[in-house]
Parts: C-alpha cells; structure tokens; sequence
C-alpha cells in the first residue's frame, strides 16, 4: 500500500502517539499532524490537502488509541462513566458540525494556522501547575451538552481526542487529575469516531487524493499508525500511575511548541502556493 521507507517512520510515529496517549490523555494527534503533513507532502500531495489529511488520519487513530488505553484506566478504577455518558451526546453533536460543516469549507492553511496556535497554547499549559483542586460543580445536563458540543468541535478541528478541552474543564468542575485523564481518554472514542465518519463524508469526492484514501482518511498511515498505537497505549495508561507526569508534561510542552512553530511555517507556506 505504501512505501517500506514512509510505513517505517509512521510505525514510530504510531508507537510514540499511543504511549502518550496513554500517559497524558492526549489521544496522540498533537504528535501526529505535524508528521503526517510532512510526510504526505513528501509523496506530492498539496500543502492544503495534507493538512487536512493529517488531521482526519490522526483522527482516525485515536479510534484505536482510546479503545486500548481506556481499558488499562478502567483496571485502575479512574474512568469517571457518568460524565463520558452526559458530555458524549454534546461530543457526537459538535463532532458532526466541526467534520461535515466547518471542516469541509475551510482551506488547509486555515485549519493549519488554527492547529499550530492550538498546540502552542496547549504547551504553554503544560508548564503550568493544573489546578485539580477546584470547587465548582459539574454543570447541570445544559451545561454538559455545551460543554460536549465545544470538545467535540474543536477537536475535529485540529485532529486531536480532546483531553487539552476536557482535562482542563473537568479539573475545573472538582474532578481530580487522575480521573479527568482517563476520563478524557474514554471520551476520545465518541469524538474520534464522529468526526473520522464525517471526514470520511465530506472528502469522498474530493479531487487530488492520493492512492488508498477514503475521504480525507491516508489509509496507509491510519494502518500504521493504529497497528503499532495499540501496543504501546495500556503502556502509556500504567506509566501514568507510576512516574512523574508533571515533569513529563513540561518536556513534553517543549516538543510541542516546535511542533506548533512547524504548523504555523506549513500554513504560511500553503498559501503562497
């Protein structure tokens, strides 16, 4: 399906994004679109298209990621059911708008730039001591439909499973930081699945796809990356009991604001094209 030489460094990618995903609660897709949209411009595919498809095959994989590190949380007892039951009924809804409405119309380059502020933001945030003692309540039904709606979109928007959204809302709301992160986890399944049918949808008839795609999904990447995610995520979900994620985080934060400073370079460029 693809060249040994791409499915390599997409194998190390998959390895890498599942063990995050499984540690931080971050579904992996902050990691992925950066790479994903170099490697797809390497095999010719246009600076506009690549950053869609980056996003909905990063998407794609967090169908996977959440599966597999969900379960490891829910041995330890930490996935809080209750709030992934009310905020998912918001997340298929937002889901649906970010991958069939504002996805579809934006431009590559758009999407891009918003990613790369995204990632930035959400890097600096890792730098910051979270705040897991909060007071305030959960909100009512309402305010869990709103909340789900904006998780769900946002994250269609920029690939990723949502936790940079909901680990910080929940936390917010007096759930603590264990539970916020596999609970974050457990809600990547209904935000990945919505928004990769709805990429899956709006890109069916889209000119200028390379070889193996069903809509915006790069199904050689997706493989990939998915087969080799789902052995390192329980990994990821156990190393989290055990070592010091804040420190990992602030790491982690570094590597991220590269990545962002790339996306922001790959969006500019896409539009002198």
């Amino acid at each position: 399906m693809a060249d040994p030489l791409v499915l390599l460094p997409l194998s190390v990618l998959g390895l890498i994004g599942g063990f995050l995903a499984g540690l931080l609660g971050i579904g992996g897709g902050m990691v992925l679109v950066p790479f994903i949209t170099y490697i797809l411009g390497t095999q010719g595919v246009a600076p506009e298209l690549a950053i869609k498809m980056a996003i909905a095959t990063s998407m794609a994989t967090i169908v996977f990621t959440s599966m597999s590190s969900v379960r490891a949380h829910h041995q330890h007892g930490a996935v809080r059911w209750d709030l992934v039951k009310r905020l998912a009924p918001g997340i298929v809804l937002g889901g649906l708008l970010a991958s069939l409405g504002i996805f579809a119309v934006l431009k590559g380059s758009y999407l891009g730039l918003f990613f790369g502020l995204f990632i930035g933001y959400s890097a600096l945030r890792m730098f910051r001591k979270p705040n897991s003692k909060g007071t305030r309540p959960m909100p009512g039904t309402a305010g869990q439909l709103a909340a789900g709606g904006v998780i769900g979109c946002l994250s269609g928007l920029v690939g990723a499973g949502g936790a940079f959204i909901s680990v910080p809302f929940m936390t917010w709301c007096s759930v603590p930081m264990h539970n916020a992160v596999a609970t974050s986890s457990a809600l990547g399944f209904p935000i990945a699945v919505t928004n990769v049918i709805g990429f899956m949808v709006a890109g069916l008839h889209l000119q200028g796809l390379p070889p193996h795609s069903l809509g915006y999904i790069w199904l050689p990447g997706l493989a990939a990356i998915a087969t080799c995610s789902v052995l390192t995520a329980p990994l990821g979900a156990r190393a989290a009991h055990r070592l010091p994620v804040a420190q990992l985080k602030k790491i982690f934060g570094g590597i991220l604001l590269c990545l962002a400073l790339y996306m922001l370079y790959k969006s500019l460029a896409a539009w002198q094209v």
